[in-house]
């Protein structure tokens, strides 16, 4: 068994983590032929939803950056172009992974890879060390590292996939094989316009705003805030002119607690 050489190296920020309810915030992707960096393919995706706060102290990201970015529907053709059938490389790759692979269930694109995890490496060949998050093994390895945007880890992935192989290929050739990479999605289509109609004639009625673009929701999304206000406010939909019967938010922790936690947060 050869060390493998051609792959992409692939990393995401995002909004949260779980690819049924959160969004793509930055994409940054390493092509990788004959152990050299061939290309480099990076953007912004404006998520169409407020960046929560956490997430722009991790990244830096914030509204401005991603205004005059574009959607991950203009963005998409253009990744899967660049990465062709290369496997994926990644520190925790399935969690990248899943969100694209989310995004392209809801296209109706086929999107099957095999992925090279330099996390799962890390932990067989590693047990002696505190931490295996990326941040970590770049310090103890003295690589550099631009941590918490996408390109900055996608490279760091790469070159600590390198260090790990010089150190434990011949050993273990088989932990550093591309496997296939599994997750089932289940495919989301967009809100129709009675949905949004509906929606934001009730956050008008209610004095209400969303975290999220209401252009941008799914069938789904439109639904769960929907039925959500109807809850909370009854089920009249049409009130006198000019009524407002209270005044608050429909936010991204509001349905996160919804859905729950299903991914640990990459360290």
């Amino acid at each position: 068994m050869e060390f493998v050489q051609d792959f992409a190296a692939v990393d995401l920020e995002t909004t949260g983590l779980c690819p049924r309810s959160d969004r793509i915030l930055e994409i940054g992707a390493v092509r990788v032929k004959g152990g050299e960096r061939e290309a480099v393919f990076h953007t912004v995706i404006n998520p169409g939803l407020r960046i929560p706060e956490r997430v722009r102290e991790l990244t830096g990201i914030s509204e401005s950056d991603t205004a005059g970015a574009p959607s991950l529907e203009d963005a998409l053709p253009g990744l899967l172009e660049f990465l062709g059938d290369l496997p994926l490389l990644g520190h925790r790759v399935l969690f990248d992974y899943s969100f694209l692979k989310k995004a392209c269930v809801d296209r109706r694109i086929p999107f099957e890879r095999r992925g090279i995890d330099t996390l799962k490496i890390a932990r067989k060949h590693l047990p002696q060390l505190e931490h295996k998050n990326l941040s970590y093994l770049c310090a103890y390895y003295d690589i550099p590292h631009q941590a918490h945007r996408a390109l900055g880890d996608a490279l760091a992935a790469w070159q600590l996939y390198e260090k790990l192989g010089a150190l434990f290929f011949e050993k273990d050739p088989e932990a550093f094989a591309p496997r296939p990479l599994c997750y089932q999605a289940k495919r989301d289509t967009p809100a129709t316009a009675r949905q949004k109609e509906r929606l934001q004639r009730l956050l008008l009625l209610h004095g209400l705003t969303l975290e999220k673009e209401v252009e941008s929701l799914t069938r789904s999304e439109a639904s769960r805030f929907t039925d959500r206000i109807l809850a909370a406010y009854g089920r009249k939909e049409r009130g006198p002119e000019g009524e407002n019967r209270g005044a608050g938010s429909m936010g991204e922790e509001d349905e996160q607690g919804e859905n729950g936690r299903e991914d640990e947060r990459r360290a």
